[in-house]
């Protein structure tokens, strides 16, 4: 009786509505997984992202037990894990093919399987950087020129050591979620527009120093791959020709003489999930798949504004923030808008990293609604 009425009680405190939301997009996402075929070594996506995502509910109401004060007051140990992660990572660190990068040394091995230490780092950002923020609001010094430029350092740590695993699909993740808690914390709107000042005048010379060759290809092609069909122009020609043919209802799940089965989308599995949702379920499928994106992004940003304190609504932007740039930047890339640059589907596409941590950061959001209104002071570690 006592387990009972304690996971009533959880229920009555948790945002109902978020958790079907989320509940909806994990059986969707697996749905769509299983009509892809496993990998060339055997792998099934499927059982990856189900594992995945069972550990990662397991790790979201883990989340929600300990009040995100508390979580936040730790925020040391934190950002020393994530240190301690990324520079692992980029001295063991492995590439992992098809991963949506080149030479992307990105990846641990681990027995059994590979695992991308940045997709849990971006959970422990959110931790760090809210804390940071929620402190100089409190305080009264959001608008002071030096800690708002220290907040800016904060930013660029993650950021810099991810490009320099040649991750930078990750990094501009990274630095959309650094604008996202900013923004949600009150910092003045004249620092944003010398960020994007400075980034206009940057811009050219990363181009000629920083950017790879395979890098300046992707800018370059996107909007015609038709004039290297066979290479450069290849998978979004393909993804584009699988998201057409499915029309308005689709060609059907489980298609056997789908292009699905037969594998025409490079990396569809991750990177262009959306063009299996748009082969065997159409213009709905991928209607489907904006609408719930949108309802939980909507979903958080209501946890956001109705948090009671910077530190709560800082996590929660800064989960909207990753959420809405992953999903941006990889629908515009499936649509021949924006170049093809690794970043996954947030929820749907394969990758139990990726996976798993996502649902950590559900964990956070989740965990501001449910102690939004508790009182008692937490001792927050400085």
């Amino acid at each position: 009786m006592r387990g009972l009425k304690s996971f009533v009680n959880y229920l009555k405190r948790a945002d109902k509505l978020y958790w079907f939301i989320m509940l909806a997009i994990s059986v969707y996402s697996l749905l769509l997984l299983k009509t892809v075929p496993n990998s060339e070594s055997g792998k099934s996506y499927f059982t990856v992202q189900l594992v995945a995502i069972f550990l990662g509910y397991f790790g979201a109401i883990l989340f929600t037990l300990i009040d995100y004060r508390e979580i936040a007051s730790y925020w040391y140990i934190v950002a020393g894990f994530c240190l301690f992660l990324i520079v692992y990572t980029q001295i063991f660190g492995i590439a992992v093919k098809s991963s949506g990068g080149i030479n992307a040394k990105a990846w641990i091995q681990l027995p059994g399987t590979t695992f991308q230490p940045s997709e849990l780092v971006k959970i422990g950002f959110i931790i760090t950087f809210s804390k940071h923020v929620s402190e100089l609001k409190e305080r009264d010094l959001l608008k002071s020129f030096p800690q708002v430029m220290l907040l800016a350092l904060h930013a660029m740590i993650p950021i810099i050591l991810v490009h320099f695993q040649g991750d930078d699909g990750t990094a501009v993740i990274f630095f959309c979620m650094f604008l996202a808690m900013a923004f949600g914390a009150g910092v003045q709107l004249r620092y944003f527009g010398a960020v994007f000042a400075a980034l206009a005048v940057a811009f050219p010379i990363a181009w000629e120093y920083i950017l790879q060759d395979y890098q300046k290809d992707r800018f370059t092609i996107f909007r015609h791959p038709e004039t290297d069909p066979l290479d450069k122009g290849l998978q979004q020609i393909q993804g584009r020709l699988s998201i057409g043919s499915g029309q308005f209802w689709g060609r059907g799940l489980f298609n056997s003489n789908s292009r699905v089965s037969k594998g025409l989308v490079p990396v569809q599995q991750s990177d262009f999930i959306f063009s299996v949702a748009g082969e065997q379920l159409g213009f709905v499928g991928c209607m489907l798949i904006v609408l719930l994106l949108l309802l939980f992004l909507f979903r958080t940003l209501r946890i956001a504004r109705k948090s009671p304190d910077c530190l709560g609504s800082s996590i929660c932007f800064g989960f909207f923030g990753m959420i809405a740039a992953q999903a941006l930047f990889n629908l515009g890339m499936c649509l021949n808008l924006l170049p093809v640059m690794g970043v996954t589907l947030p929820f749907f596409s394969a990758g139990g990293s990726s996976a798993a941590c996502l649902y950590l950061g559900f964990g956070l959001a989740q965990n501001v609604h449910m102690h939004r209104m508790n009182t008692d002071k937490v001792t927050l570690r400085r």
